[in-house]
């Protein structure tokens, strides 16, 4: 059940680039396009209506379905790519690297995030179609991103020399990995199912985006999920036009090093910096940048070099060759799919909010975007353990430092707070300077600096005031501190550092039950979430 909310800003894990967009602040209006609220989403659709067409529509339906050749297709998820093929069909998408596992447990928000928006839009305008879809990462080659998980606190991890795109990578090695995770499990039906989960698509797969997309297909596949990967040829011819406007002209490093000046003029961090050519070329074994060159192209650390007209016949006889990066790739999505809105987590947002310049020069409408549902799981125990300290849901949310103080101060049976004591300090000190104002300044300056060395006693006093109490009420502490670690590992979200089966193995599929109930992709808040 839903438990409690508060605030993105509250949390403090939030940009404030993310926390501004989130308030929809005039500084950052023109980085955006529509702001996703219902009411929006009809002049979304008819933008993007009038530009995508049929021959795109006909093209990426026969590209999924090919991807899903050989796949078992639920019902749901069969009729939303028969529904693909219809102009009044459209899709949201969010995206996620080929963690292992899944990753960290923010994946699943990610997809019921999408998945949740969908129902809301067609609840809203009936007369349409609205698919989730997942876009697998395939095409990412930073292998020590994705190669591990965490489950009760053991980091399980899968070591290999690897190079190229890591979609295409073997699975040979993660028997060892399942060997491990199979030792840790326990007993119980669910366990047995997230054996059977890790063994079927890790174990019977060959490479990784096969494993990657069985598992989300089996995880989500009821809920009418589309998985799409863009390492497709059909789908890169698509995008080839786009490919070439990018070799030629760099349109994509022109209009974001504005948008990057523009951000950090205002003090916000920069996500992603821009390079002259966003591409990669991409072969078996191989992933590395196209730089341009005086006399036309060269491929990154290789022996690859290219003229103007022989790097155009390779995107035209290859167009799978050429890999959009970072910055690019929400262009290509765009390009290909009907697409309305991404859900991201913050860090996504913040590039994709660089780019809204970019789509307008080469005529690419530019989606909504909404930041995620993020949640922290609390089981009925950690529940109730919280009720018996006396802590509440937002206070878990602060730094160690500042929570262990705060409830100190807030459980201890003498007054720590000398806030009292500086307004004495201070109003004694006004009959001093107005006596000092009557002679000359060196006297002045002597009673300012009386003042403040007195204050900083105070503060002295105060901070061992404190710390005595801490040891007074060691016990209360390490309780305290154990259960925010427990929902806080290592001072991180949950979200970013556990794997979905810690709380699979302890709640089954009700937790995906549970997790669809209670995450509202409109509703602007950190979530806690009581299993």
């Amino acid at each position: 059940m839903l438990a409690d909310s508060i605030s993105f800003k509250d949390t403090g894990y939030f940009s404030n680039l993310i926390l501004d967009y989130l308030e929809q602040k005039q500084e950052v209006k023109h980085l955006y396009n529509r702001y996703p609220e219902l009411e929006n989403f009809k002049k979304q659709i008819e933008e993007k209506q009038s530009e995508y067409n049929e021959e795109h529509r006909k093209i990426l339906v026969d590209s999924l379905r090919a991807q899903y050749h050989g796949i078992e297709v639920s019902e749901a998820t069969d009729a939303n790519l028969n529904s693909l093929a219809q102009t009044k069909t459209f899709t949201i998408t969010t995206g996620h690297q080929l963690n292992l596992f899944t990753g960290p447990l923010y994946f699943l928000y990610k997809i019921i995030s999408t998945v949740n928006l969908t129902k809301k839009l067609k609840a809203s305008y009936p007369d349409y179609n609205f698919v989730p879809v997942y876009w697998m990462a395939t095409e990412d080659h930073d292998f020590e991103e994705i190669n591990f998980f965490n489950f009760k606190g053991k980091k399980f991890q899968w070591n290999k020399e690897v190079s190229g795109a890591v979609g295409a990578l073997s699975t040979e090695g993660l028997q060892e990995v399942f060997d491990l995770l199979n030792l840790e499990l326990g007993v119980g039906s669910d366990a047995d199912e997230l054996r059977r989960l890790f063994e079927e698509a890790y174990l019977k797969h060959d490479t990784l985006d096969a494993a990657t997309r069985f598992l989300a297909n089996e995880i989500f596949g009821a809920y009418g999920l589309v998985i799409v990967d863009g390492n497709d040829r059909g789908l890169k011819r698509l995008f080839s036009p786009y490919a070439a406007d990018e070799l030629l002209h760099q349109h994509s490093y022109n209009a974001v090093v504005d948008i990057v000046e523009d951000l950090s003029s205002r003090g916000y961090g920069v996500q992603v910096n821009p390079r002259e050519i966003n591409l990669f070329y991409l072969k078996e074994g191989l992933r590395e940048r196209i730089v341009k060159t005086d006399d036309g192209f060269v491929v990154n650390d290789t022996e690859l070099k290219f003229s103007k007209t022989e790097i155009l016949k390779e995107l035209h006889d290859y167009p799978e060759r050429f890999s959009p990066n970072v910055l690019l790739r929400p262009l290509y999505q765009e390009v290909i799919l009907p697409n309305l809105c991404y859900i991201g987590g913050g860090g996504e947002l913040a590039y994709w909010l660089q780019l809204k310049s970019f789509f307008n020069k080469v005529g690419v409408v530019f989606p909504i975007l909404l930041l995620r549902n993020s949640a922290l799981l609390v089981s009925g125990k950690e529940d109730d353990k919280l009720k018996r300290l006396e802590i509440s849901y937002p206070l878990l949310f602060l730094k160690r430092h500042s929570f262990i103080n705060r409830r100190v101060r807030e459980i201890s049976d003498i007054d720590i707070n000398f806030d009292p004591q500086r307004a004495h300090l201070k109003n004694q000190f006004e009959g001093m300077y107005a006596l000092a104002e009557k002679t000359d300044e060196t006297f002045l300056n002597a009673v300012k600096a009386q003042e403040v060395k007195q204050l900083k006693g105070l503060d002295k006093l105060e901070k061992r005031l404190l710390k005595a109490q801490k040891r007074k009420l060691s016990d209360e502490v390490s309780r305290m501190t154990a259960i925010q670690e427990t929902l806080f590992p290592n001072g991180n979200l949950q979200e970013r550092t556990k794997n979905f089966s810690e709380f699979y193995a302890e709640n089954g599929k009700a937790l995906l039950r549970e997790l669809f109930e209670d995450l509202d992709p409109l509703k602007e808040a950190f979530l806690i979430v009581k299993l």
